[in-house]
């Protein structure tokens, strides 16, 4: 159902501000956009006031970043600008030692704010932004917890918005190859495996697997792995797994390195046996799903895999995505894994808290949305203005979450998560035993400590 854009008196404020949002690449009141949230950042006049912001992104992506905030220049006045770069981690940090950091800084790890927090570099954003959170964001308490840090006080607040989100927990399929064999899309782990089990048995082989990516070899098998350490745990174990507390030897890690192994140690189960699948190229694991006859019917992956498919393949035709699921049996709801970029005051000013309350609006993200490369759990926005079915579909399962988790082997030191982790996974793809693997993982952490 479309809204209605505005009262005749907000009709009047966003005139106001048109003249400036000309080169806005959705003229204001257009679209079934929700401008009400525009007319009211019209409310905040910050005529003179710069507004500094450091992130990531270059070329198209600072494109799409700076068409958004241009929205809040347009309705507040203020100046604002944005600067990206390839070695945002290092210099961020500089700037802040400097006393020269910029207002507000996107991070794409939120490991950094958890530090520059703790050192006092980073503004608390407040209970006030964590209830909002809580309240409007799909699975609110865990988008709290990822923003949430230890100060220099030694107590806990809310420092980071998670703004601009990424789905990992995404199993990849032919929707022809399915209809071809009377496949059915799963709704839960038990039924996913048994659908595995029915492929086989008719002699299709289910899964293609690659944990191949040079000298980054085996990160695939470690987000099979945190997917399914939050389909047989609670959310509150992966997290101590995260920091240490559950240790990597821990029976339930163990566990959860074996259910990726039911499915990729299994010769009849994977494309070119289970000998193949750490020698496998991730970025070609998926062309199976499309040879014919197709070597393989699914490949879990995040939602970027699509690059890496045949040139010509169509996402929602020659392609399609589902969830992949929990158990039902489980009782642990639907939680998604997944990444995101942070968003901190860095130097706080009016215009940096006025910013922040611009990301929280409807208007920020559905610019966004309705152009490329954007997923957001945000509960107040058109899910419509998604520039594609397929984004949307994405969207649809962050908010249907119970639970987001960040990507753990970012979360991890870099010695194990971007290290002993990897090669660990590529050994028990090889045929080491879990337990044996999650003891040297384990020895390889307590070595940083």
């Amino acid at each position: 159902m479309k809204r209605r854009l505005m009262t005749a008196v907000g009709a009047m404020a966003l005139m106001a501000g048109a003249a400036q949002a000309q080169d806005l690449v959705f003229p204001v009141g257009e679209g079934d956009f929700n401008w009400d949230s525009y007319a009211e950042l019209q409310k905040m006049d910050l005529s003179g006031e710069q507004v500094t912001v450091f992130g990531p992104w270059l070329g198209p992506d600072q494109e799409l970043v700076e068409s958004v905030l241009a929205y809040f220049a347009a309705a507040t006045g203020a100046d604002v600008r944005y600067a990206g770069s390839d070695s945002f981690e290092q210099q961020v940090l500089v700037d802040a030692e400097a006393g020269s950091a910029p207002n507000v800084s996107v991070f794409p790890q939120p490991g950094l704010v958890a530090d520059m927090a703790s050192r006092g570099f980073v503004t608390p954003l407040g209970e006030e932004t964590a209830d909002w959170v809580r309240e409007n964001y799909a699975a609110g308490q865990s988008w709290v917890d990822l923003g949430t840090f230890t100060g220099p006080d030694g107590a806990d607040h809310l420092y980071g918005l998670l703004f601009k989100t990424d789905v990992k927990s995404l199993v990849w399929y032919n929707p022809e190859n399915f209809a071809d064999f009377g496949y059915e899309v799963p709704g839960s782990m038990e039924e996913l495996k048994a659908l595995t089990e029915q492929m086989a048995a008719d002699g299709n082989t289910p899964w293609c697997i690659g944990l191949g990516s040079g000298g980054a070899t085996g990160w695939p098998a470690t987000d099979w792995v945190e997917d399914m350490m939050l389909r047989t745990q609670p959310a509150d174990v992966y997290d101590q797994w995260v920091t240490n507390e559950v240790k990597f030897d821990d029976p339930r890690v163990v566990e959860a390195i074996e259910e990726f192994g039911w499915f990729a140690r299994n010769d009849a189960f994977v494309s070119g046996g289970a000998g193949a699948v750490a020698s496998t190229d991730f970025r070609d694991s998926p062309k199976g799903l499309f040879s014919s006859p197709p070597q393989c019917f699914m490949h879990r992956q995040a939602s970027f895999i699509p690059a890496f498919f045949p040139e010509g393949t169509e996402v929602g035709l020659d392609a399609d995505f589902f969830y992949f699921p929990a158990y039902a049996g489980k009782e642990l709801g639907n939680p998604v894994l997944g990444g995101g970029t942070t968003w901190a005051i860095t130097n706080d000013s009016k215009g940096a808290q006025a910013l922040m309350e611009f990301l929280k609006s409807p208007i920020a993200n559905e610019v966004w949305m309705a152009q490329q490369g954007f997923l957001t759990p945000h509960k107040g926005v058109n899910t419509d203005l998604y520039a594609t079915d397929t984004l949307k579909k994405m969207g649809d399962i962050l908010l249907n979450a119970d639970t987001f988790r960040f990507d753990a082997s970012d979360l991890m030191p870099g010695a194990v998560g971007a290290g002993s982790f990897w090669t660990g996974m590529v050994d028990y793809a090889g045929g080491k035993p879990a337990a044996e693997v999650a003891a040297e993982i384990q020895s390889s952490w307590d070595a940083q400590k």
